[in-house]
């Protein structure tokens, strides 16, 4: 989609200060289309279409963010904070509501953008992983008393981790791309570590781990810094912010952040944990907390860091077998290399076991 009059036409709806001077296409990400809006007022904004192919549930969506951002803005007022620089700010439309469907059926939605900030893809040192996992920790301290249960699952069993596990046993038994025989390995390294699979869902429905707000997206590049100081500003890209289990968060940071290689690497012997930023990330992430987990959360942290990163390579395998269907590939045998460093990082993981206890 253009940039032009028809973004114009969308932003009319919306309660902006003063009039549109400039839109431009903005930032990178691969999921919802995203456009800087420049007026002739004090303030920008971001205009972003909603990706509906992945998110059915409009309404529940921004009902999560709406309700969660406004939760925010009072703890950052009651602590002294700027709510309009540490918590995202969603624009309403000029009728009351949080999003806009244009004339195609296309929802979109505006944010206040935070000025003055820059985000990082990877750490480029233990002090900037500490940091995200201060902030992080922080986040999940300041959502630490609001009733989880209450939020829309956006992602139906995003990290239902049995789940992908039978979907990935369905997948092999049907091998529809013929591709099982060829992966034996990779299929008998999985299902070796199945027991593990199921214990931190179990441990929730026993009621030994308590329903969390969860990120459910927990990279550095989510983290707004402060430009000059790079000290976290903002937590972003609430889209995927559901009930779920402090651990997933936990371990999804540690599986992107603290891998010692790209996530296709094809040389499994660059991949490892590194124990240096895995250490920095969990000091920061049990300060920012605050004392708010449970001693058994505490416990179960590591083996989030295992369990997601199993999980994620369980799903690379799957989509492979199923032929590449989910997952954006840009050469053959990508989703197969995913996979594989996954399963490199778990067993890595596993020599480390002991390193790993916090």
């Amino acid at each position: 989609m253009g940039i032009g009059t028809n973004q114009r036409e969308i932003l009319q709806h919306f309660k902006l200060e003063g009039g549109i001077a400039d839109v431009t296409n903005h930032g990178s990400g691969h999921i919802n289309h995203t456009f800087l809006v420049t007026t002739d007022g004090e303030k920008r904004y971001i205009l972003q279409r909603i990706n509906t192919d992945i998110f059915h549930d409009t309404d529940g969506l921004m009902e999560n963010i709406v309700n969660v951002t406004s939760y925010l803005r009072e703890r950052i007022i009651q602590a002294g904070g700027n709510p309009e620089r540490e918590t995202m700010t969603v624009i309403p439309t000029k009728d009351g509501k949080y999003y806009y469907t244009d004339m195609d059926g296309s929802n979109w939605r505006v944010y206040l953008l935070i000025e003055h900030i820059i985000s990082l893809d990877q750490a480029q040192s233990t002090e900037e992983f500490y940091a995200s996992g201060l902030a992080f920790g922080r986040f999940q301290a300041q959502l630490a008393d609001y009733p989880a249960k209450t939020l829309h699952e956006t992602i139906p069993d995003f990290h239902n981790t049995p789940k992908r596990y039978q979907a990935f046993e369905q997948a092999v038994a049907e091998d529809v791309c013929h591709r099982a025989e060829s992966v034996a390995q990779e299929i008998a390294f999985i299902r070796a570590r199945k027991e593990e699979i199921s214990v931190l869902t179990d441990l929730l429905q026993k009621g030994e781990l308590p329903l969390r707000i969860t990120h459910n997206d927990t990279k550095l590049n989510n983290i707004l810094l402060d430009a000059d100081t790079h000290e976290a500003v903002c937590i972003v890209d609430l889209d995927t912010i559901m009930p779920g289990l402090c651990a997933y968060d936990f371990g999804d940071a540690i599986r992107f952040g603290a891998n010692t290689a790209t996530e296709d690497e094809t040389d499994l012997d660059k991949v490892s944990l590194s124990m240096e930023l895995y250490q920095a990330y969990a000091k920061g992430y049990m300060e920012g907390c605050g004392g708010r987990l449970t001693e058994k959360e505490v416990e179960t942290l590591p083996l989030g860091a295992k369990t997601i990163t199993l999980e994620q390579g369980i799903r690379f395998l799957t989509d492979y077998l199923q032929g590449d269907t989910y997952y954006h590939t840009e050469r053959e045998g990508q989703n197969l290399d995913r996979c594989r460093t996954q399963l490199a990082l778990v067993a890595d993981m596993e020599r480390k076991w002991e390193q790993m206890q916090l």
